[in-house]
């Protein structure tokens, strides 16, 4: 018998077909082409305009979960009812979902409707998504639903909302990456999080383009580009403010777009007055030259193109630092303009669909509002049902799971495609609300950390196992298509909900994804994100659509605000918004700032990716990135186990000592559970606009455990801080930023300066000593002095280092890279009292000669 290719030409052998169809990680939806008839199934990468015929090391290993030996087959209920102590059990699905639905029903009886909720992920079709929403708010009436993309794109969407109306993560194709003269990513490590889009920054390069990454750490995506901008975590807003400050200063605005285009710029012109370069440069670490570079850079290009992403956003003031880059973008007037733009970096495979189409607490499909009289009523008669019967706006995704097992709060919860226990802020919190639950149920493929607490588990088809559509980060839907059967007895979350729905009583819930397809089209027509005029037939001659798609013989909307943007007038609206200093920021407890993010080889809670044997290989253990000034300090060697406590909990990881994090940061990332969870140490603080919790920085503390260990013992469950006691979430009140920063009382002051050029003659790293007398400095007596920075310059081949003495102590390295230098702000080095004595000593590599330049500035009080 012929082997079957559904759809395209791709040979296969006898008993097999070969589908094309996309990766199911991240927002690049990699084209690629499954082959599949006796199991295991196999893949190859197809020529997709996202992955031009890339794949990563996840998607390569994609296909080895789907026969994976911890694979779910068979729903799990508590041995006991009701006694979570119980073990977990197989059971038919009759059992199972009668479990589901009785708890349901008894839950809503005792404590009303919005006492049973729903948490979804990124990772779901959008008519899985769709449908979830629809659930919810029809078959259940409740208003509790949210899902795991408030922890992801939802600052970037409120910021892309407000200033034009509408919210797509790339309001342009991917591919004008490649075409665009200079590049800057703010937050955004796409060569370890996305790295088939390396080719497009590769494009860009080859022609000489300028790409200026903007990030802590030195990540594979800085070394690759022409400048590294290496800021404070929770500084950007700062840095964006400032680059602004200088355009208007140097001229550089445009002044026609923006008179034209948009409205509000003189109240952000205000704003921007106080964000000096130098000040910019004490608040940020960010070197006035390398501020002046960027938006000369910017401001000079035929396309420019500024990309945020989640380590500018996962902030208390998230929504805020993305809207200033917007600013920026709009007084140099990139969007709309061809190959220019504004954008946001997707992260979730549909993580751009998922929030469109009714998971988010406050939206319905299409992107229209439940606070709409007008949108309420449209999905109303697409439903079928009153529009007063639909619920009103609930909680936030935290808001909702902090609340978990309270009066006024869920009782019984429904999770598909989420592990809330590893990937929520405050991990530890939150599993100990989930533990408060009277009933939870969770659909999933493995059994998560969630799953795990669970009172039923329901397999769930994978990726290559269901059919439907996803959104990628362009904004571009395309086909998932069915490759192969799930194992006997496994539903896709279609069928799961049309089947609950039936159970509860209520009819006109389709499993097929298609018909499924048909409803959202006609939910969303006429909405924001209009779909109506996308179908399955569509997609696949076209290789996707671009939303807004508003009619059958519409061609899709590739790139938007060419001509007017979403807004009543068309114009796009200028924000002022101004810096405020983290939520939590260092103190003498907690001295240092851990950040979080991705590695290369793992994806979100790693549910799946962590069960990878090829991805195991790459990265088995969870690293803490540490400079090596602080592991000097701390006694820490590369491979030592190091424990990581903030105010929330305390975490173990290996330490990776290098130099490409800050000295003043650690860096942790966020894929593992257990003892080396690192969202058992982030801050809930919430963003008060898009409720994203501060994911990206917080305070903490470092201490060595031991030496190298295989496995990495978890800590002392004794010296765990106990979580919080629930407390009602209060109701969002957005800050409003005053006119202009607090200035600070004048203060008598004299500046003081060890500086000059000095021969040196190295006699080992491990043997800093004294340049030359002049770079010594005694505080007078009655007086107060403080080191405001410290710049470097190294003509040797070298690394070396200047070591910063107080009263014969070290207190402060700074490495100046190969005839390299180096400026480092030092506000966080403490007051200097009357008698102290400070001096530069310095430290090259044995019998290396040349000359260092050093200037330490100070003020003396």
């Amino acid at each position: 018998m012929p082997a079957a290719v559904v759809p395209g030409a791709v040979p296969a052998g006898p008993r097999t077909r070969t589908t094309e169809t996309h990766c199911p990680y991240c927002s690049l939806q990699c084209g690629m082409a499954v082959t599949a008839g006796d199991r295991p199934a196999t893949l190859v990468p197809l020529d997709f305009p996202t992955n031009r015929g890339g794949l990563c090391a996840k998607g390569w290993s994609a296909h080895e979960l789907l026969d994976h030996p911890e694979r779910l087959t068979r729903p799990l209920v508590r041995a006991v009812p009701g006694d979570r102590t119980s073990p977990l059990v197989e059971a038919p699905w009759d059992e199972a979902l009668d479990r589901v639905v009785t708890a349901i029903g008894r839950t809503q009886a005792e404590h009303g409707r919005d006492a049973v909720g729903c948490f979804g992920g990124g990772g779901l079709t959008n008519e899985q998504a769709y449908q979830f929403g629809r659930f919810a708010r029809v078959a259940l009436r409740t208003s509790a639903i949210d899902y795991n993309g408030r922890f992801c794109m939802s600052s970037a969407a409120a910021a892309a909302t407000r200033a034009f109306g509408l919210d797509r993560g790339l309001p342009f194709p991917l591919a004008d990456v490649a075409e665009a003269d200079v590049v800057v990513l703010v937050g955004s490590n796409p060569a370890d999080t996305m790295p088939p889009a390396g080719q497009h920054l590769d494009a860009g390069r080859a022609r000489g383009a300028l790409h200026v990454v903007v990030d802590p750490r030195r990540t594979a995506t800085a070394r690759g580009a022409g400048l590294h901008l290496q800021p404070l975590p929770g500084t950007d807003l700062a840095l964006a403010n400032g680059l602004l400050h200088v355009a208007i200063a140097e001229g550089l605005v445009d002044a026609e777009y923006v008179a034209a285009r948009t409205t509000g710029f003189d109240a952000v012109r205000d704003a921007v007055a106080g964000y000096w370069p130098d000040r910019v440069e004490r608040l940020t670490g960010v070197p006035v030259a390398q501020q002046r570079q960027v938006v000369r850079a910017l401001a000079r290009a035929e396309r420019a193109i500024v990309l945020t992403a989640r380590g500018a956003e996962q902030h208390r003031s998230g929504t805020d630092t993305a809207t200033a880059w917007l600013n920026l973008a709009l007084a140099l007037g990139l969007p709309g303009r061809p190959g220019s733009g504004w954008g946001t970096v997707t992260g979730q495979g549909n993580g751009q669909g998922g929030r469109e189409h009714g998971q988010k607490a406050d939206q319905l499909p299409g992107y229209r509002r439940l606070t709409d009289p007008a949108d309420r009523a449209h999905v109303a008669a697409v439903w079928g049902v009153d529009p007063d019967d639909l619920p009103r706006p609930g909680r936030s995704a935290f808001e909702l799971l902090d609340a978990l097992g309270t009066d006024g709060g869920v009782r019984t919860l429904l999770v598909l495609a989420s592990n809330v226990a590893v990937s929520a802020p405050d991990a530890r919190r939150v599993v100990s609300r989930l533990r408060d639950l009277d009933f939870l149920a969770v659909s999933d493929f493995f059994l998560s950390e969630t799953a795990e607490l669970a009172d039923v588990v329901l397999p769930s088809a994978m990726w290559a196992e269901e059919s439907g559509t996803m959104t990628n980060l362009e904004g571009r839907v395309i086909r998932r298509r069915r490759a192969l059967d799930p194992p006997e007895g496994v539903r896709d979350d279609l069928q799961l909900l049309a089947e609950l729905a039936e159970r509860l009583g209520v009819r006109g819930f389709s499993a097929d994804p298609e018909t499924v397809f048909a409803e959202l089209r006609r939910a969303s027509a006429g909405g924001t994100a209009d779909y109506s005029g996308i179908t399955y037939d569509r997609i696949d001659a076209e290789q996707g659509v671009f939303w807004p798609c508003p009619a059958p013989g519409h061609p899709g909307t590739p790139r938007l605000f060419t001509e007017r943007f979403a807004t009543p007038d068309g114009r796009a609206r200028f924000v002022a918004v101004h810096h405020v200093e983290a939520h939590e920021p260092p103190d003498e407890e907690y001295p240092y700032v851990l950040t979080t993010g991705r590695v290369l080889a793992q994806y979100q809670s790693g549910t799946q990716t962590r069960r990878s044997r090829s991805l195991a290989l790459v990265a088995p253990t969870p690293r803490a990135e540490i400079h090596p000034d602080l592991a000097r300090r701390l006694g820490v060697a590369h491979d030592d186990v190091v424990e990581l406590a903030t105010r929330r909990g305390r975490a173990r990881f290996a330490a990776a000592v290098t130099d490409a994090i800050r000295p003043d940061v650690v860096f942790v990332p966020f894929h593992w559970g257990g003892g080396s969870s690192a969202n058992a140490l982030t801050d809930p603080a919430l963003d008060p606009t898009s409720r994203m919790p501060a994911f990206k920085v917080c305070a903490v503390a470092v201490t060595r455990v031991g030496g190298p260990a295989e496995r990495i013992p978890p800590p002392d469950a004794a010296a765990q801080p106990v979580p919080r006691p629930h407390t009602r979430p209060p109701s969002p009140e957005p800050r409003h930023p005053s006119r202009s920063p607090r200035r600070s009382h004048p203060v008598r002051s004299s500046p003081k300066f060890l500086q000059g050029v000095f021969p040196l003659t190295g006699e080992g790293l491990a043997k800093p000593g004294p340049v030359d007398p002049a770079l010594r400095y005694q505080v007078p007596a009655g007086a107060t002095a403080q080191a405001l920075y410290f710049r470097g310059g190294n003509s040797t081949g070298e690394l070396v280092y200047v070591l910063l003495v107080r009263d014969g102590e070290p207190v402060r390295w700074f490495p100046i890279g190969a005839r390299g230098d180096v400026h480092v702000p030092l506000r966080v080095v403490e007051d200097l009292p009357g008698g102290c004595v400070v001096e530069l000593h310095a430290a090259a590599p044995e019998g290396v000669t040349g000359d260092l330049v050093v200037d330490l500035g100070l003020v003396e009080v």
